[in-house]
Parts: C-alpha cells; sequence; structure tokens
C-alpha cells in the first residue's frame, strides 16, 4: 500500500469541523500545532483606544458621518443598491439543504450544471488523455491540476473567447492513485503532485454569451507548478531571509504553493494566495518564527524532502520556508511573464487578497490569515493606479503591489462589560459593532515594529504583528471589498478556540464559535485611511439557534449557513457566500449562498447550490446578467480511498477515454436549463 495517512485526534476534529483527511493534507493538523495564535493580545475590554459607537455614530456622530461622507466617493450611495435589491437579474426558488450522504451536484430548479474542466483535462499542447491508471508527472505537468480553488472566466472583447484561471490548493493521495509498495513508483506519485498544484490558467471559449464554456488548448494556455520560476519582489527581495544554496540572489523561487483564494485585479491579473505552505516543509531547525508558522521536524505527506533537498530545510536551504507564504501575481494574457511573490504584502498564510482602488488613486489589498486567533491585514500601494487602456499603463499597474504600506487590523467595541457572554446572544442594544484601526507595520518603506528590520517584519509577518496589538480573529479567510459600496466584508470561517485559548470580545463573540460569522466594515477616511467601522452582519449556523444572526431578518425565512470561506458578489450588489465545513456543523453538504444587503431583505440567506459529497464549495463567480454562476468543487469524496471512493463526480458513471470511476475537482458552470 502507499504510505498511510497519519490522522490524530484532535479538539477541533471531536468538535465535528472539517474531516480528518482535510486537516491533514490541507493545513497540516495546524490546529494541533504552534502557530495557532496563542500570543498575549489584548482583546477589546484591554485595548486603551478611545471608544467610539458605530451605533451612537447612526446618531450623527463623527464616525458615521464621515462614512456618510465618503459613500459617494467610494462609488455610489447605498441608495441606488437598495433601489436595485428588489429585483433579480437571476430569479430562483432556494434549494433545500442537503444531507451530507448525497453525492450530487444540486441546482434550483430550472438550471443545470456542466463541468468547464476536471483534474487531468489537457491545458497544453501534447497533454495526453487523462488515464488515472497511468499517470505521470509529465502528463500531469500539461493538464489541469489538481483541488481547484479560486477561479476566474475573463472574457474577450468578444465574449466569445477568454481565458479561465484556477488555483490547485493541494492533493488528495489516496484519490488519485492506486495503491502501491514500489518505490519508483511512489516516487513518481510525488513527483504527479508537484506538477498537480500551482496554478492553471486556460483558453476558454463558448458558442453564445450564456451558454457554456469549454476548454482549448491556445497561447494562453499556462501551468504554474511547484518547479516554475517565479519573482521575488518588494523590499525583502534579495534579502539575507530569502536567500539559499540554490537561489543566492534572494530574487527567484521554484514554485508556488497552498494556493487557496485571490482575486483579480483593475489591471486584469490574477492574484493568488500561498496558503497552508508549512506543511510541505520538514524543518529540522526550531526557532519562535517557524513555530509560528507551524514548520516542524517531521515528514511530510507528499515526501518531497527524500529527493528534493528544497524541502528538507538544510545543508543552505534552511531559508527555503520563507520563500513561501506570500500573494502571488500572475498575468493570464501573457505566458512569457514570469509571476511574481510579493513581499511588500506580508508572509502569512494568505488566504487570498482583493483589490480597490482608493479616493486617491492608491491600490488598496484586503487580506486574511487563515488561522484561528490570526489577523486581518491591509496592503496600500506607493503609486497611483493608472487608468489608462494601453501597454503602458498596464506595465505600470502590474508594479503596483511591490512597493506600499502593510497595516494590521485593531478592533473595538462598546458593549457594557459583561454582555459578551459567549452564547453569541446580542447586547442589550441590539448590535455588535464598533470601530477599529489599521495599525502600521510599514510605512514609507521602514519598519513600525520596534527591533524588526523592515525584512524582518515582511518575511515574519506574524511574529511582527503580534508586537503591536491587533484582534486575534476567528480565521479571516475571503476579505472582499463591494464593487459600489465600498463596504469589506470579511468571512471568519470558524474557531473552536474562542473562549479557551482565544479569548471572546466583540467581532468574536461566540464560545467555541463552530459555525462561523461575518464582518462588515466601513472605512471612514476612505480606503487608504487608517479608521474603520465595522458591525457583525451574519452569525452563522442553525437559525433555529439562538446563536444565530442575520442581520435582523426573520430567522425563520433563510437558510441554514455555517463555515463561510470565499465571497462575491453579483451586478446587483448581493452578496454570496460559499461554505467550507457544514458536513461536520450541520450534517450538510456545503453551498453556495446569496446574501441580500440592503433594505427590508438585509439578511436573507438563501442556498443557490450543493457541491457533492465531502466537497467544499471554492471560488464562486457570479455573471448574474448572464444567469451564470461558477464555483470549483474541491476534493469531492476526500474521505475515501482509491478502492473505496466516496464520490463520482462529475462523470457519475460515464464511460471513455478520459473518464474516471472517482471523484474529479472540476470548475462547474450552472446555467438556466
Amino acid at each position: 500500500m502507499s504510505v498511510p495517512l497519519q490522522l490524530l485526534p484532535s479538539a477541533s476534529h471531536a468538535r465535528g469541523k472539517r474531516s480528518l483527511v482535510t486537516c491533514r493534507l490541507k493545513c497540516g493538523d495546524a490546529c494541533l500545532g504552534p502557530e495557532c495564535n496563542q500570543s498575549a493580545n489584548p482583546t477589546f475590554r484591554s485595548i486603551a483606544d478611545a471608544v467610539l459607537s458605530r451605533r451612537s455614530a447612526l446618531g450623527l456622530g463623527v464616525a458615521g458621518a464621515l462614512a456618510i461622507a465618503v459613500a459617494p466617493a467610494l462609488g455610489g450611495p447605498r441608495g441606488a443598491a437598495a433601489a436595485a435589491a428588489g429585483s433579480s437579474t437571476m430569479p430562483f426558488e432556494p434549494i433545500a439543504p442537503v444531507p451530507v450522504s448525497v453525492d450530487a451536484m444540486t441546482v434550483p430548479t430550472g438550471y443545470r450544471w456542466v463541468p468547464v474542466i476536471r483534474w487531468g483535462d489537457p491545458v497544453l499542447p501534447g497533454a495526453p488523455v487523462f488515464d488515472a491508471e497511468a499517470q505521470t508527472a509529465e502528463a500531469q505537468a500539461r493538464q489541469f491540476g489538481y483541488n481547484n480553488d479560486y477561479t476566474d472566466v475573463i472574457p474577450d472583447a468578444s465574449g466569445l473567447t477568454g481565458v479561465l484561471v484556477a488555483n490547485h490548493e493541494y492533493c488528495n493521495e489516496q484519490l488519485m492513485f492506486p495503491p502501491t509498495t514500489d518505490p519508483d513508483r511512489l516516487a513518481e506519485q510525488s513527483r504527479i503532485m508537484k506538477m498537480a498544484q500551482g496554478m492553471s490558467v486556460v483558453e476558454v471559449e463558448r458558442d453564445a454569451v450564456g451558454s457554456p464554456w469549454r476548454p482549448v488548448i491556445g497561447p494562453r494556455s499556462r501551468r504554474v507548478t511547484v518547479e516554475t520560476e517565479l519573482e521575488l519582489t518588494g523590499p525583502a527581495a534579495g534579502g539575507a531571509l530569502l536567500r539559499t544554496a540554490s537561489d543566492p540572489s534572494g530574487r527567484v523561487v521554484l514554485g508556488t504553493l497552498g494556493n487557496c483564494a485571490g482575486g483579480t485585479t483593475p489591471w486584469g491579473t490574477v492574484l493568488s494566495g500561498e496558503e497552508n505552505f508549512n506543511s510541505y516543509f520538514r524543518t529540522p531547525t526550531a526557532t519562535p518564527a517557524t513555530a509560528r508558522y507551524g514548520l516542524a521536524d517531521r515528514p511530510t505527506s507528499t515526501r518531497w524532502e527524500l529527493e528534493d533537498p528544497r524541502f528538507l530545510g538544510t545543508d543552505g536551504h534552511e531559508n527555503e520556508p520563507n520563500r513561501f507564504g506570500y500573494i502571488v501575481e500572475i498575468d493570464p494574457q501573457d505566458p512569457t511573464a514570469p509571476a511574481m511573490k510579493h513581499t511588500a504584502m506580508g508572509r502569512f498564510k494568505h488566504e487570498g487578497a482583493n483589490v480597490r482602488i482608493g479616493e486617491d488613486g492608491r491600490v488598496v489589498a484586503y487580506m486574511g490569515d487563515d488561522e484561528r486567533g490570526d489577523y486581518l491585514y491591509k496592503f496600500v500601494s506607493k503609486h497611483r493606479f493608472n487608468p489608462g487602456s494601453g501597454p503602458g499603463a498596464r506595465k505600470q499597474n502590474k508594479k503596483l503591489l511591490t512597493e506600499g504600506d502593510l497595516f494590521v487590523a485593531r478592533f473595538t467595541g462598546d458593549s457594557p462589560a459583561g454582555e459578551i457572554d459567549g452564547s453569541g446572544a446580542l447586547p442589550s442594544d441590539g448590535a455588535f459593532d464598533g470601530v477599529g484601526q489599521w495599525v502600521p507595520l510599514t510605512l514609507g518603506g521602514r519598519s513600525m515594529v520596534p527591533g524588526m528590520t523592515i525584512e524582518e517584519v515582511l518575511v515574519h509577518t506574524r511574529l511582527a504583528a503580534d508586537r503591536v496589538n491587533p484582534t486575534k480573529m476567528d480565521r479571516p479567510e475571503d476579505v472582499e471589498p463591494h464593487p459600489t459600496t465600498g463596504r469589506v466584508y470579511v468571512a471568519l470561517t470558524n474557531n473552536s478556540n474562542r473562549g479557551t485559548r482565544h479569548a471572546l470580545d466583540e467581532a468574536n463573540p461566540r464560545t467555541a464559535n463552530r459555525d462561523g460569522h461575518v464582518i462588515e466594515l466601513t472605512e471612514t477616511q476612505g480606503a487608504s485611511g487608517t479608521a474603520f467601522a465595522w458591525s457583525i452582519l451574519l452569525l452563522c449556523g442553525d437559525p433555529s439557534s439562538p446563536a444565530t444572526y442575520f442581520a435582523g431578518y426573520p430567522k425563520e425565512l433563510v437558510s441554514p449557513i455555517s463555515c463561510p470561506d470565499n465571497v462575491a458578489f453579483d451586478s446587483e450588489g448581493n452578496l454570496w457566500i460559499s461554505t467550507d465545513g457544514q458536513p461536520g456543523t450541520l450534517g450538510l453538504n456545503d453551498g453556495l449562498f446569496k446574501v441580500a444587503l440592503e433594505g427590508a431583505e438585509r439578511g436573507r440567506v438563501e442556498q443557490f447550490l450543493a457541491v457533492p459529497r465531502d466537497a467544499e464549495t471554492c471560488g464562486p463567480i457570479i455573471h448574474d446578467r448572464e444567469r451564470t454562476v461558477f464555483v470549483a468543487v474541491q476534493h469531492p469524496g476526500e474521505d475515501g480511498t482509491w478502492g473505496a471512493q466516496r464520490s463520482l463526480f462529475p462523470d457519475y458513471g460515464a464511460t471513455g477515454p478520459g473518464t474516471f470511476a472517482g471523484p474529479r475537482p472540476s470548475v462547474v458552470q450552472v446555467l438556466p436549463a
């Protein structure tokens, strides 16, 4: 048999979050490790900030006045979005929640789903027909990778051609390969997993606007794998902490890992967050930095350290882990342009990054560090966005993320002492809300953290942030600004340590927060400013539970939702949320949900689709004017094995070349039937 997964019990597993397999392969059992933030940073009650509540601000306080003043500059008043909320370009009847035993893609009546591209489908010329029983590293390097996460479909001007960009976060070896004890075959499987991760750029075409997209092999098609060269940019590039025996310059990295969520920039590039990179390295030397990032002296599930010294961390490769954990930027229109890792945006377990143009023309990117008890970050570029459409403007804009200022968030609330009891019940005035501050880690190319150089801040960002007392959050994942109002939505997936390792506070008010929540944040000094107001939009979970809240909307009228992960918006300003963890919290398959943000419907949650058994919903794209939605279906049937598959998604019994009697992570398009 192949090398077995060593699945260890943990408190979070016992409480029914992700499966054991997901915890080991996706995040390296981070809940068991020292990287789970145990710093002594204060929470709301001990932060010596001036308290200014958003509630009193709504009664003509300073923060409210500022928020109203900047709203038009952020893209339009709330009234415009509210007027549109009553209509819908994509009507649907919410589906009923789907039990965890169901291996099916479930969509509303009147809609159908089609796979756009699956693991193993050809991307580059010369890619062979997929054959899971005879897969090779050479074949996989030319095929669509495994466990697709962030996805975007970017049409060309014609609307009939375009590119699809997808992240490939990690591999499920026990589903991908037949069992073997042959050392040569095990080594080849290890090499295949190198080629199955990273990113894919795929040319796509369709017959008419609104019809299904299909992949084609074209000049822009591209694979970025664990062996592809990427450029390091920014203040830490070339520094001592990033130099290795393989790259004494400290400026060229082989590969990108743990590619989770991301974003598409206004200049047309795609950002990818390197998240759980630590579990790919065996790190013999323990330091405060290695502990804080979860690096340890233990065998990896990929076994790369047995063949590639980069992943062993000795003999000149000690800094190799420092070269992962960044935001990657790739140009999907230019396959010759190297992908870049931006050190100016900090190093942590990036869920992703989403960009807006501030009122002053500077670019602002929001980022979450996806670990229980870690932080929310913001990057503000040094230079301003060039709105021109020519190649010169695009070239200039592609440098915007290489220089700028990095901030971490500190939240402050105003509920009377003792009202945060851990139950999720609202304070007596009916809301969890308050204000906050973006605390600088770097400004003007200088470190703002005493005792740390700018290189140290950007490479050991978690340690730097620990020193400035930000607020520990419940796994901040996707963070996206609204396209018209400018309000920012923060998905906080869950935190079983809340109330024990991590004290309760108003932004994270539930003990053992198993279902997660969503925060709505308003920049009160403009996007590049340092002050914000916030409120909790959703406390997720079973609507019948008193510990849930849906922006005041009647609970009996909402779909149950748990573990919010990725978010997106439609043309009418509605929020769409994909989930990761409902099988362990609600006993339901994960899904995609629409949430109204304005007017009488604000807080109404409606489930649009459910993914198959054991799968996670990722990378939602809402093209509602075409009545089309895309999702990346990640790790379907993850709790199975090669000989006992739990899912047949997406082929479901089809036969012939390129099919597989087991699950294949895929990008799916949902469109009218």
